[in-house]
C-alpha cells in the first residue's frame, strides 16, 4: 500500500464534488506495498481490473516481492498501474543535485520497467509521498524525472495529492505540479481519500470517475487508504474495517489483506499488458 502523504497535507479543507458520474467508464483497482501473493489474485481479480506494481523497494520497505510478478498478475486478467517510488525532499538538497537524482532515478525507472518486461509507451507513475507547495528542489527532481522517462520509450506519470492543504492558500500538490510543468506530458494519479469527495472503503460496481475526485483532469484517482487516516477521512462513511483498514470483498480480513482503492478511466491504466 501507499503511505500517507506527508504533514504539509495534513490539514485540509475538503471540496465538494459532484457524486454524479460523468458518461466515460471507469474501473476500479487496488495497490499496496506488499505482493497480495498468488492464491489471491483470483479473488481479486472479482472486484479489481488493475493492480499497483512496484519497480523499487516501497516506500518504508528494504525489499519488493513485486519483482517478477508481471506474468503471473497479467495471466490473471490484471492490467497495471506501474510505479517507481521517489526521493523525499530531505534527500534531495539542492537544485543542482536534486536534478541529477531525478535524471539517475528516470534511468532506474526505465530499466526496471524494462527488466520486469513491461511494453513500449507503459505509464510510469513516480510516488511522491510529501504533498503541499513542491519546493524549488522538489520541482527539480520531478521534472527532471519527467524529462529523463518521457525521452525513453516509456511515458511518464506521477501519483501525488489532490488534497488542498491549509499551508499556502489551499494549495493542491497536483495542481502546482501541473501548473509549473512548462507544457510537459504527464498523466497524474491523484490521490484524495477525504468524504467528500470519496465514497471511503467502498467496491461500487459503477466505479466514480478519477475526475470526480476533484481534479478533472486525472486519469487515476486513489480514494481510500489502509489504514484509514482519521485526520483526512474522518468524514467517511463507517465502511472501513473496525481495525480501520479496507479490505477487499471475497478475502477473509483475517487474511490481512488490506488495499488502497483507486479508479481509473483505463482497465489498463498504465498500458502495461503485452496482449
Amino acid at each position: 500500500m501507499l503511505t500517507c502523504i506527508a504533514a504539509l497535507c495534513a490539514s485540509f479543507s475538503p471540496r465538494a464534488y459532484s457524486q454524479s458520474s460523468p458518461a466515460a467508464s471507469a474501473y476500479l483497482g487496488f495497490d499496496r506495498n506488499d505482493y497480495p501473493g498468488d492464491d489471491h489474485l483470483p479473488a481479486l481479480r472479482q472486484t479489481f481490473s488493475y493492480a499497483g506494481f512496484w519497480l523499487n523497494n516501497p516506500p518504508g520497505e528494504n525489499t519488493n516481492n513485486w519483482a517478477g510478478k508481471r506474468q503471473a498478475l497479467e495471466s490473471a486478467g490484471f492490467g497495471f498501474l506501474v510505479l517507481f517510488n521517489g526521493k523525499l525532499d530531505a534527500e534531495l538538497k539542492t537544485v543542482t543535485h536534486a536534478t541529477g537524482l531525478g535524471k539517475s532515478d528516470a534511468q532506474a525507472a526505465i530499466a526496471a520497467a524494462g527488466r520486469a518486461g513491461f511494453p513500449k509507451n507503459a505509464i510510469i507513475f513516480l510516488d511522491l509521498e510529501e504533498g503541499g507547495r513542491m519546493l524549488p528542489e522538489q520541482k527539480a527532481y520531478i521534472y527532471a524525472w519527467v524529462d529523463g522517462v518521457n525521452a525513453s520509450a516509456f511515458r511518464a506519470g506521477l501519483y501525488c495529492s489532490g488534497i488542498p492543504a491549509r499551508d499556502d492558500g489551499d494549495i493542491v500538490t497536483a495542481n502546482d505540479i501541473r501548473d509549473n510543468a512548462a507544457g510537459r506530458s504527464i498523466v497524474y494519479w491523484v490521490t484524495n481519500d477525504a468524504c467528500p469527495p470519496s465514497p471511503g472503503c467502498a467496491f461500487p460496481k459503477s466505479a466514480p470517475h478519477p475526475s470526480q475526485s476533484g481534479e478533472r483532469y486525472a486519469d487515476v484517482w486513489q480514494f481510500a487508504q489502509s489504514p484509514k487516516r482519521n485526520d483526512v477521512a474522518g468524514r467517511c462513511p463507517k465502511n472501513y474495517n473496525p481495525d480501520g483498514q479496507c479490505y477487499p470483498p471475497g478475502v477473509d480480513p483475517g487474511k490481512h489483506l488490506q488495499v488502497d482503492v483507486d479508479t481509473a478511466s483505463s482497465a489498463d491504466p498504465s498500458n502495461g499488458r503485452r496482449h
